[in-house]
């Protein structure tokens, strides 16, 4: 496909897809939760029921995520009727989930489950969505009138400096043209089986659902996927019969040190292992590539919230790369990718990466200047377009493939989530002990974790201030957004501006105090 036949695409909603994948497939499994099984058929009567409930163009609808079916119905019901989905972790401090809900303008709030009303009715859907017949056919869909393909599809929330979460607000053709390119690029298909893992309220999750509910295939949840133990896990893949699994590099950076330590091996029904969400290290790469593992496809993906799940991809090992079977040089960086085609792509003076193309979202809902200096209209020889700044300086290796060469800002990753240090620092500063303070990110083998910095204010208890911040914080932000470790510390190092120098005070503290400890 073309990068304008991509565009062109886009204008296919996601939900057509959707619908037309249900009626090809009605007796097929759309949904295994923990070994009960959901039909196509069954899937979309209740994705019509649910928008029909919901009613026509209801702005923004928010859904208490959990990992279930009920939370698919919900987000595709919420879809179908012409909504705007905005999932809420009910795990969130109850603060930040109110955020969360003002932020996105949310008139109405779905239940992560079906809940009872005052009349013994049930609000947001049937009790048990596995409890009717595999066999009960569908017919047209309902429909609220088509959708235009600039109408927003979801609301997701990033990072900002000012501690207050920005409501990143994501167009139909972008979603729609994301999820066509993934599942082509993934050659997602009827006998294939995905794992359900990243969190329902990250864009990542969509990689997994959307690909899979449009191309056929079977979405698998399975609590035994999140336990924490690697043989428990490999197990449940072996016995779900799970074909793709879609992972946090961190998590399959661990995943891999277990597969060296302990000579394991990956089930035999995996065929492609989707890793991204930060940079995958070329020592555990090597490792992988000394394993069994050339008959599955290691697939690195690189995105943005602002530019909707996947833009760049690249084969890293497995049946399409040159030399099958080959190892990796562990001192050479492993690649973002190359631009799928929905994607445009442009390299600034000073090495931003910037993305234009279907997959551009609207911007930053109630933030007019920031959205003004994230998303520029540029021409670059084929009239205007809009592309975002992703705040990444890369460069182009000799096979074409992108090279990260690290931030324009000081954004960090942790645990796949993009966090700006200045958002926990603004938390932190709520904390009425603290006098000031530098969050900086610090890597620990494999994966960044944070550290704050904390000067105390005049007769604060500095025995006990680091415990009294990390309970403050755990009660009003996810526990991304909480640092691993607090350290009091009499002052910052300043810049000549008078601005906090982050790496200045991390570099002042950082040794003293591991020679303390």
């Amino acid at each position: 496909m073309s990068q304008h036949d991509g565009e062109a695409a886009a204008s296919d909603d996601l939900l057509d897809h959707f619908h037309r994948t249900a009626r090809r497939h009605p007796e097929s499994p759309a949904i295994s939760e923990n070994g009960r099984v959901l039909s196509y058929a069954q899937l979309e009567r209740m994705v019509r029921e649910t928008a029909a409930e919901i009613g026509p163009q209801p702005g923004v609808v928010g859904v208490r995520t959990a990992r279930s079916a009920d939370t698919i119905v919900r987000l595709l019901g919420v879809l179908d009727a012409g909504g705007t989905y905005c999932p809420i972790d009910p795990t969130f401090p109850v603060s930040r989930q109110q955020e969360l809900v003002t932020a996105s303008g949310s008139a109405r709030i779905l239940p992560a489950a079906p809940e009872p009303s005052t009349s013994g009715s049930l609000v947001g859907g049937p009790t048990d969505p596995f409890a009717d017949s595999m066999h009960e056919t569908v017919g047209d869909p309902a429909t609220f009138g088509a959708p235009d393909p600039d109408d927003p599809a979801y609301v997701l929330f990033t990072s900002g400096s000012t501690g207050t979460p920005k409501a990143v607000l994501t167009p139909r053709r972008a979603i729609t043209a994301a999820t066509r390119s993934l599942a082509e690029l993934f050659d997602i298909g009827p006998g294939d089986r995905v794992l359900q893992f990243a969190s329902l309220n990250w864009d990542t999750c969509f990689e997994e659902i959307l690909p899979t509910l449009t191309s056929g295939a079977t979405l698998v949840f399975n609590s035994e996927a999140y336990s924490g133990s690697f043989p428990r896990f490999l197990r449940m893949v072996a016995a779900e019969g799970v074909t793709v699994l879609d992972l946090p590099t961190a998590f399959w950076h661990e995943l891999v040190h277990y597969l060296v330590e302990d000579e394991a091996t990956l089930p035999a029904c995996v065929r492609l292992m989707i890793i991204g969400g930060e940079a995958a290290s070329p020592a555990r790469l090597a490792d992988w590539c000394a394993r069994d593992t050339a008959a599955i496809r290691l697939v690195n993906t690189y995105g943005c919230t602002e530019t909707t799940l996947v833009t760049h991809a690249v084969d890293l090992h497995g049946p399409r790369t040159p030399g099958v079977g080959s190892g990796w040089d562990p001192t050479r960086r492993v690649p973002i990718g190359r631009a799928l085609p929905h994607v445009r792509e442009h390299i600034s003076d000073e090495g931003e990466l910037l993305i234009g193309g279907a997959s551009v979202a609207l911007g930053y809902l109630g933030l007019a200047a920031e959205t003004a200096a994230r998303f520029e209209l540029l021409d670059l020889g084929d009239g205007p377009q809009r592309y975002f700044h992703t705040g990444d300086r890369v460069s182009r290796a000799v096979d074409g493939t992108l090279i990260h060469e690290g931030r324009l800002d000081s954004q960090i990753k942790v645990r796949g989530f993009r966090v700006d240090p200045g958002e926990v620092e603004a938390q932190i500063s709520g904390q009425p002990d603290v006098a000031a303070t530098a969050v900086v990110g610090v890597t620990v083998a494999d994966h960044t974790t944070m550290t704050a910095y904390v000067v105390p204010r005049p007769r604060a208890d500095t025995e006990v201030l680091g415990a009294e911040v990390l309970a403050y914080l755990r009660t009003r932000v996810p526990r991304h957004l909480v640092p691993n470790r607090i350290i009091v510390v009499p002052d910052l190092v300043y810049t000549s501006s008078g601005k906090v120098d982050r790496a200045g005070s991390h570099r002042r503290y950082a040794s003293d105090h591991l020679s303390r400890s």
